[in-house]
């Protein structure tokens, strides 16, 4: 794969796999079809899980204990040719392995017998319709003969195709269904009668031709296809791949933030007003992003679009108007940077100006294009990260319209989070004929989930939210105690620690850290095995003579009484049963530094021996090495080992790389089942609602605060409080003598958050304390607090102590105060954990309350 994944793609990926491989053995052993479906959130990068799904099939992965399947075929199926050609390009993008000649599109002229193995064939619904070249005389059972003539020089119609490969010994056909939860109904002919769609037809089979026998399923919203699936002929379900929608939104891939910009009054069009308020963001976040890239020093940088969505019989003269009003608002703007995506695919023409149609997989790539004119065509499948801006013309009626072309436009830019940015790290939506009351639904769209169970693919969404920046009036001190702070991360599904160590030493050579750091690698893993083999020497030696021997048995039938007779045999192992044993021990070690220890052992031999010779007495020893049982986690140990004392050594370094370096660090740091402490990101621009609506439909204004490190252009600061006492805490400690700034912590997995693990049964999970406050002492130094105020009724109150405990505990000179405070009896109680005595009670407390109401809480004023 050409990218790192994502721990939430690599746990999918290999759940895809276990159910492919127990779908295939039970179809070539039973004949037995299977289908399965996966399901991810929009933005989360189904089409790159796809692709190492591919990779490992096709080409097996040692990291998933996967073999190769030789006789693998996969056609890949949707109801949009360009969306597959989407699909296509993405595959082959995100694959080192898969070749152009891998991903095949079934064109019209497509002729063979059958499918061949290694290769992914793109269909869709077109193609297969009953006018279509590729099934002209195909009989689909249906009784009169309404067939077309194949076409001269066709042997074989698709259908034929596909039957052919279904039925071939050699090989298993998997069907992928791209966007799963279309298609599933039925098709009404002239007559009324009920007929199989085309894909039910290619689940289910028709006519003469059998159903494909391995099914799976991707999409965002999959109820329809499991439902689909349940009343299929003859297949059975495999429980289905579900990603985690929270793991994708903490992973940056997809924005955090939705904001919507809505007429304060009810009546009224405010087009022409919304329109050139869109403009000038367009021009903003263009603005933005120049600076960004001017203070990475990179080459390049994002270049965002407007999608101006319309209805879907919309008055060309209007959009004429509009686009006059954008080329007046913004004259670097002109008729060039204009494309349409209508259906109709063609060049239109609005009032004076004639905008080409584009493909819409195409316009991520076309930077040339910054106004893209859409209807709905593109509401599902299609996404482009660099659609930063929507202005929607369609009517308050069509929410759904709106929220689903907001779904394609949720990716990242960069495919990643920019540290402590908010507007960098959002998608704007402007909606000129909704009121604030409507837009509410579009909130609960996007938040809660759609139809059919969709989750919801972003964090927040804001109604007509302000602008925070860094506050002037704080002290340079304060930002460096603030970054200093030390945070934590939920430990990832743990990667491998000598795939972690090499991914690391290719870094760190890469940005010229640690030049040879690869070589250097090796060389410590590789004294690590030779002493291995020195420590265990007598169990490598059996282990050694059980490679080079093969056991078994050999049974005698006597014909005549039936009786049965057994005896053991011994053989010298032959090359084939080394080399296989050798690839097992590589996937202990890896087989990189199996293949290096091998060249190391093979140079340490003496002159006179055979250097073939050499070479398999090397892998005979590699493979006993891997029959060890208690090498492998030393070897493991001693990678963890050298990872995590190459990212201390190098941290200083580290932080002076740009962002998408930092954060290529930053994730293998989170690699290991204990991740490394990281540094808070410096927030440079939040976006923070100013309002919030009360269930009666009216509105207040939250209330705002001073001294906050991020504050709007007067200074404050807006705050929305979970309960009633949070603000009397506040005010508490805002009062406190020689505080000078506060900052209230974001609950969101986002670098400029404080994050601390805690324990809640078997599960890791992290708490982000609300409130961090400073303080300037008589000799000017500024300490720091954590302040977090909690419910005692919650379950997870005492874990979440706990974990605060051991926090203070582990960075006992780092803060001054750290306190949790909770409300007893109308009386603001709190417990101090940098005091030893209260984080004894802690660790041995059976319940929250009692802490509170022992002699060891104070009172919040005291």
């Amino acid at each position: 794969m050409k990218f790192t994944l994502k721990d939430y793609q690599e746990e999918a990926v290999k759940d895809v796999l276990d159910r492919l491989k127990k779908a295939r053995k039970r179809w070539r052993e039973d004949g037995d079809k299977h289908a399965f479906s996966l399901t991810a959130t929009t933005g989360a990068g189904k089409t790159v899980m796809a692709a190492a799904v591919f990779e490992a099939l096709f080409f097996g992965n040692d990291e998933f204990n996967v073999e190769a399947d030789p006789g693998a075929v996969v056609i890949w199926f949707s109801d949009d040719p360009s969306l597959n050609e989407q699909s296509k390009w993405r595959l082959n993008q995100s694959s080192d392995k898969l070749t152009v000649s891998d991903l095949v599109t079934i064109e019209n002229t497509f002729n063979r017998d059958s499918l061949e193995p290694g290769k992914v064939y793109f269909l869709n619904t077109q193609k297969l319709g009953k006018n279509s070249l590729l099934v002209r005389g195909h009989d689909a059972g249906e009784g009169k003969d309404e067939r077309l003539p194949m076409p001269d020089a066709r042997a074989f119609t698709i259908w034929d195709i596909i039957q052919n490969t279904i039925e071939h010994p050699d090989l298993t056909l998997h069907l992928v269904l791209d966007e799963a939860h279309r298609g599933m109904g039925e098709t009404k002919a002239k007559n009324g009668d009920g007929k199989p769609t085309i894909v039910k037809q290619l689940i289910n089979g028709t006519g003469s031709v059998p159903g494909i026998p391995i099914v799976w399923g991707i999409s965002a919203t999959v109820e329809r296809f499991n439902k689909a699936m349940e009343g299929a002929k003859g297949r059975d379900t495999l429980s289905n791949v579900v990603v985690d929608t929270k793991k994708v939104q903490d992973s940056g891939l997809i924005k955090d933030v939705i904001i919507l910009d809505v007429p304060d009054e009810d009546k009224g069009d405010f087009s022409t007003v919304l329109l050139r308020r869109g403009t000038n963001k367009l021009k903003a976040i263009s603005e933005a992003w120049n600076t960004y890239a001017e203070q990475q020093g990179e080459a390049f940088t994002v270049v965002p679009l407007m999608v101006l969505q319309v209805p879907n019989s919309p008055d060309h003269n209007e959009i004429g108007k509009a686009l006059e009003t954008i080329f007046a608002t913004w004259s670097d703007l002109h008729p060039g940077c204009v494309a349409n995506v209508f259906g109709e695919h063609r060049t239109e023409t609005f009032g004076s100006y004639s905008i080409p149609y584009i493909e819409p997989q195409r316009v991520q790539e076309t930077k040339d294009i910054r106004i893209l004119i859409a209807k709905d065509a593109i509401s599902t499948g299609w996404d482009c990260p660099r659609a930063e801006v929507m202005v929607s013309f369609r009517a308050a009626t069509d929410k759904t319209h709106i929220t689903q072309l907001l779904g394609r436009m949720v990716r990242t830019p960069l495919a990643r989070r920019i540290p402590g940015n908010d507007i960098l790290n959002s998608v704007d939506c402007l909606l000129p004929r909704f009121n604030k009351t409507t837009a509410e639904e579009v909130v609960d769209y996007l938040t809660k989930g759609g139809e059919f169970g969709e989750e919801a693919a972003t964090g927040r969404v804001l109604i007509n939210p302000v602008d925070l920046k860094p506050n002037p009036t704080i002290p340079e001190d304060v930002w460096v105690k603030l970054v200093s702070l030390p945070s934590q991360s939920l430990p990832k599904r743990q990667s491998r620690p000598v795939k972690r160590l090499t991914i690391l030493a290719h870094e760190l050579a890469a940005d010229g850290l640690l030049p040879g750091a690869g070589r250097k690698a090796h060389a410590v893993l590789h004294k690590a095995l030779d002493n291995a083999q020195v420590k265990y020497a007598q169990e490598i030696t059996k282990a050694r003579q059980s490679v080079l021997e093969v056991e078994g048995q050999s049974v005698k039938t006597d014909m005549k009484t039936g009786k049965k007779s057994f005896d053991d045999f011994l053989e010298a192992a032959d090359y084939a049963v080394i080399e296989d044993a050798y690839r097992r021990a590589g996937r202990i070690f890896s087989p990189d530094i199996a293949r290096t220890y091998a060249e190391h052992v093979v140079a340490q031999a003496s002159e006179s021996e055979d250097e073939d010779a050499a070479l398999i007495d090397a892998h005979t020893t590699i493979a006993a090495l891997g029959l060890v049982s208690a090498i492998g986690p030393e070897i493991d140990a001693e990678a963890e080992k050298l990872a995590n004392e190459w990212l201390t050594k190098h941290k200083g370094a580290i932080k002076t790389l740009t962002d998408e370096r930092q954060e290529s660090y930053r994730q293998i740091r989170e690699l290991s089942a204990h991740p490394l402490d990281v540094e808070i990101a410096r927030p440079k621009a939040w976006i923070q609602a100013t309002t919030v609506r009360e269930p009666n439909g009216t509105e207040r204004a939250l209330p705002r605060f001073e001294k906050h490190l991020l504050c709007d252009s007067k200074g404050a600061f807006p705050m929305e409080f979970g309960s009633s006492w949070e603000e009397k805490v506040l005010h508490a400690e805002l009062k406190r003598e020689g505080n000078v700034a506060w900052y209230r912590n974001p609950d969101r997995a986002a670098q400029e958050s404080l994050g601390i693990t805690y324990e809640d049964g078997h599960d890791i999970k992290i708490v982000r304390p609300d409130f961090i406050f400073f303080s300037q002492l008589g000799d000017k130094t500024i300490v720091a607090d954590i302040v977090d105020p909690h419910g005692i009724q919650f379950a997870d109150a005492l874990p979440k102590l706990k974990g605060l405990a051991r926090y203070a505990e582990d960075n006992p000179n780092i803060y001054r105060r750290i306190v949790a405070v909770a409300e007893i009896d109308s009386y603001f109680r709190i417990l101090d954990l940098m005091k030893d005595n209260v984080r004894k009670a802690i660790y041995t407390a059976t319940s929250a309350k009692s802490l509170y109401t022992s002699s060891i809480a104070e009172t919040l004023d005291s």
